[in-house]
């Protein structure tokens, strides 16, 4: 099956695209979890995330906002010691100050698809070229969650966020995937 042009042929990966990627998500822990990723990625392949994504699941109690707000430096200090995932302090301790940012927000779900109007932009890139890395909604949104508290939330990561989430379709023209989801509904 024709596919985007970031997917390699790992199986975890091909499964990301063709279930996963694009596809609109409203449920608020896993927005929450996927925003979280986002941050983990930063400077690394979104596989290196993936990979480690059932860890994550593990070390950061479900992505439960309420118990990882919570998490103290001790706990932050073992993860450190953990091989399964990504030991940068730095990101452990903002998934922490993010969950605390999160669970002050009234209504996240609102807040996030409101960058794009409440519902999907649906994008019809003919190629790779054409996929921008950073976009004005990317741009608002990042500026609106620093402001809330949250850390790691540059206007690339919340693109990425933004696609991953289905806020923005931009599976290409050329991939399977496009022609089921640029009729996505919200």
């Amino acid at each position: 099956m024709p596919r985007c042009f970031w997917c390699n042929d790992d199986p975890l990966y091909m499964a990301y695209h063709d279930e996963e990627w694009g596809v609109p998500l409203r449920a608020p822990q896993a927005l929450f979890e996927l925003l979280l990723l986002e941050g983990f990625q930063a400077g690394l392949s979104w596989i290196t995330v993936l990979k480690k994504r059932a860890r994550y699941r593990e070390v950061l109690f479900g992505f439960d906002p309420q118990r990882l707000a919570q998490m103290s430096d001790a706990e932050i200090d073992e993860r450190m010691q953990d091989p399964g995932i990504i030991r940068n302090r730095l990101k452990l301790k903002a998934a922490r100050q993010n969950a605390q940012a999160w669970l002050k927000l009234d209504d996240p779900v609102t807040l996030l698809w409101s960058f794009v109007g409440g519902t999907p932009k649906i994008n019809h890139f003919a190629g790779r070229e054409q996929v921008p890395a950073v976009t004005v909604e990317a741009e608002a949104m990042s500026k609106a969650l620093k402001k809330a508290g949250f850390t790691f939330v540059g206007p690339t990561i919340c693109y990425a966020y933004m696609q991953a989430t289905g806020m923005v379709m931009d599976h290409t023209r050329d991939c399977d995937r496009y022609a089921v989801l640029s009729k996505a509904t919200p």
